[in-house]
């Protein structure tokens, strides 16, 4: 292996050990929710603000720093929005009550969708036009392999010594990414002609906001779900101990094989393959709702539901072709987006619980939330064909 691609495979690995950091945190985080909310005696209902703080923190951070940061040095900025996710899940790890941990969440989320948006574009940068989207998918198999073996650990560990032990690790694996950043990625001038107003001409653009509307709303089914599954697994009758942390890995497992249907699809159609995806989501939510109460179909059906979060994948290709000069924007947004979801399916799941219509609920709110983002797809791909020149991907 030469030096160039030595200095490259290092690089990489400094980038995806944050997004490591950052899946870890976010989606095991979710599966610990009934244990923080026993320590911090409240209800599972009001400890999911944590997550739909999270979820908020990365929906107002990721444009905001996405375009404050666009002149700046990208191995700088890295680095430094890597060490502010780490203090802050550091405060999370001391929180005394709900509400001071809520609040570390939403400052936890500000960094998370500008880290990833530019980790992917600064990968992307390291190779020729024509391999782009491998650096991309090196930094999202940090995500992937998050959801695979990470939170199944972290959630392991959390219930063993505790919850907090989950912020104390993922900070360290921030710090870790890091101080790896400054060390080894290489420090490019930034794009020429890079500037806030530039990026900002993506809020003008209105197919990037339908686009993201989709992901916004329709992935909140998957989030309904996920955010209650461990609590509702709890409850399920004879679930042993290790069924939860096995589900999560199932879960992992099921969002890695999506992605490789994801990409077939888009390959056939963005807006095709979006809806199939949403589809999915639809039907395997419905089925979570009807086997609650049996651990093993539960696990079964949202392994299922995982692979729907393939969605990434055909709305993130379709923002590059729409967004023009604002690719720095249109990445951050998308994650913001996702994280809309993640906000959005967590309360209206928490409505219906709080409202005592059980953990069959959950799944029911994330089916109509899936047939939501149906609605919206519809509705841009119909702006699509009024629109001389606009991409519609057959």
């Amino acid at each position: 292996m030469s030096r160039d691609q030595t200095r490259y495979a290092a690089t990489i690995l400094s980038l995806a050990l944050g997004a490591f950091a950052i899946g870890v945190s976010e989606f095991a985080a979710m599966g610990l929710l009934p244990y923080y909310a026993a320590d911090l005696g409240v209800s599972e209902p009001v400890a999911g603000h944590a997550i739909s703080g999270y979820a908020l923190g990365v929906v107002i951070g990721a444009p905001v720093l996405a375009v404050l940061c666009a002149r700046m040095r990208r191995r700088a900025v890295l680095a430094a929005l890597i060490l502010a996710f780490a203090f802050a899940n550091v405060a999370g790890a001391l929180a005394p009550e709900m509400n001071v941990l809520t609040g570390t969440r939403v400052i936890a989320g500000l960094p998370h969708g500008a880290y990833l948006g530019i980790a992917m574009l600064f990968a992307a940068d390291l190779l020729p036009r024509g391999q782009r989207a491998k650096g991309v998918a090196q930094i999202l198999m940090g995500l992937t392999l998050a959801n695979m073996i990470g939170v199944p650990l972290a959630s392991a560990i959390g219930q063993s010594l505790g919850w907090r032990s989950l912020f104390v690790i993922v900070a360290g694996l921030a710090v870790l990414s890091a101080i790896l950043i400054v060390r080894v990625a290489p420090d490019p001038d930034p794009a020429e002609g890079a500037s806030p107003l530039r990026e900002l001409g993506a809020l003008g653009n209105r197919a990037v906001w339908l686009t993201l509307a989709v992901g916004a709303v329709g992935f909140g089914g998957v989030f309904a779900v996920y955010s209650y599954f461990s609590a509702a697994m709890i409850d399920a009758a004879g679930a042993p101990g290790w069924a939860i942390p096995v589900s999560l890995s199932l879960f992992g497992v099921g969002a890695t094989a999506g992605n490789f249907v994801a990409s077939r699809l888009t390959a056939w159609s963005q807006m095709g393959g979006a809806l199939v995806l949403l589809l999915g989501m639809v039907a395997t939510a419905l089925l979570y709702a009807s086997v609650v109460g049996s651990w093993p179909l539960m696990a079964l059906s949202v392994s299922l539901l995982a692979m729907t979060a393939g969605l990434v994948v055909p709305l993130q290709t379709r923002l590059m072709d729409v967004a023009g000069d604002a690719q720095t924007l249109a990445a951050a947004l998308n994650h913001a987006a996702f994280n809309f979801a993640n906000a959005l399916g967590p309360f209206a799941a928490g409505l219906a619980l709080s409202a005592g219509h059980g953990w069959a609920s959950t799944g029911l709110v994330g089916a109509a939330l899936s047939a939501g983002g149906i609605a919206v797809l519809g509705l841009a791909w119909m702006d699509a064909r009024r629109r001389p020149g606009a991409l519609v991907p057959a």
